[in-house]
């Protein structure tokens, strides 16, 4: 697995014409080299695989690493990579150029050979896009594990009980079947506070005939999964009814659309005209979705600005459609969608009718 990567590594490389790539993104170093500590970085050409690390990591490097000459610095990470590219004579490095700070992308130059450049500034997560198989069994258990979290929190959820208590609840669940911490910051909102898209739980007492709006996930083995349900406390009004199964809707409609070849521009725009025909457009304003892996977020994406003009088979991308009416309230619903050879297939399985605790 990790000689492939390094392969396509390899190959994008000789495409943009450098002589080594600098890799100091953590989770692009996990994914090219397998190790899993940090304040370290990666120098890769076509015929070496560096990891330079130091005395804290060099014993896990070389156990995780098997494929990389693990290299020790004492003085200083970006010091001794530059010893490293003066050794080999490289002389034109790339560099990720979304990751690396600018302070670091100075300091590096100035200790570099002055025959040295850092000169091709290059996004190395566009590499993640589509997952491996090893990589979907990993996203598809912690969906498992949310999915297991929300069975059990919708028994935890009744009136008085905070929005904490609930994010509590929901977090103590997943790391007791295996996650290693939550995928992201879980959102709790209920009631009014349910319009805030990323509404972090919080010591709001949740009360009767209110929707709750939960947006959570597991992180499984360095794997992210997210999904988003909504919940009545008590009997829905016709109204909670009616603009539920709106989004319940549009959300459906979505996962419909996520097959090989859709971009991610179309996908958000018909969700997004689906919403607006039934009134509600202007009151949803974030992005359809985004893919997720060694990262909560990555792409491709599926909204009004994404590049991704053709879906691909091993892809994942979330679908996630919302109506957030300021001064009432909101809904979201979402699930981890994988796509197939023929469609997407939603890796999040819990049920999506409407509940009433």
């Amino acid at each position: 697995m990790i000689a492939e990567r390094l392969s396509r590594l390899r190959e994008f490389l000789s495409e943009k014409k450098a002589d080594a790539v600098v890799v100091n993104k953590e989770v692009n170093l996990h994914y090219f080299s397998g190790f899993r500590g940090d304040d370290s970085l990666l120098l890769v050409s076509p015929d070496d695989a560096l990891l330079v690390t130091d005395s804290r990591y060099t014993e896990q490097a070389a156990q995780q690493a098997p494929l990389f000459e693990i290299v020790e610095q004492k003085d200083g990470l970006f010091a001794r990579a530059a010893e490293c590219v003066k050794a080999r004579g490289w002389k034109k490095l790339a560099f990720e150029g979304n990751a690396m700070l600018y302070d670091t992308f100075v300091r590096f130059g100035e200790q570099l050979d002055h025959n040295a450049t850092l000169d091709v500034s290059v996004h190395l997560d566009r590499l993640r896009e589509v997952k491996e198989a090893e990589e979907i069994a990993r996203i598809r258990k912690a969906c498992e594990i949310a999915d297991a979290a929300f069975l059990d929190v919708v028994k935890f959820i009744r009136p008085g009980v905070s929005e904490r208590e609930v994010a509590v609840r929901l977090e103590t669940t997943m790391r007791s079947l295996g996650s290693e911490r939550p995928a992201f910051t879980t959102i709790v909102a209920s009631g009014e506070r349910g319009s805030l898209p990323h509404g972090i739980a919080t010591e709001k007492l949740i009360v009767s005939g209110e929707f709750v709006t939960m947006d959570f996930g597991a992180m499984y083995e360095g794997y992210h999964s997210d999904m988003t349900r909504t919940v009545c406390v008590g009997h829905a009004s016709d109204a909670q009814r009616k603009l539920y199964g709106t989004v319940l809707d549009a959300q459906e409609f979505g996962v419909s659309l996520v097959k090989p070849g859709a971009s991610g521009k179309d996908v958000d725009g018909l969700v997004r005209q689906r919403l607006a025909d039934a009134g509600y457009g202007e009151y949803f304003g974030h992005g359809l979705g985004h893919s997720l892996g060694l990262e909560i977020h990555e792409e491709p994406r599926l909204s009004k600005k994404s590049d991704c003009e053709h879906l691909l088979p091993g892809m994942l991308v979330t679908v996630e459609p919302g109506v957030y009416l300021p001064g009432k309230g909101g809904i979201r619903i979402e699930d981890t969608v994988l796509v197939t050879e023929n469609d997407g297939v939603p890796l999040t399985k819990s049920g999506k009718e409407l509940m009433e605790l």
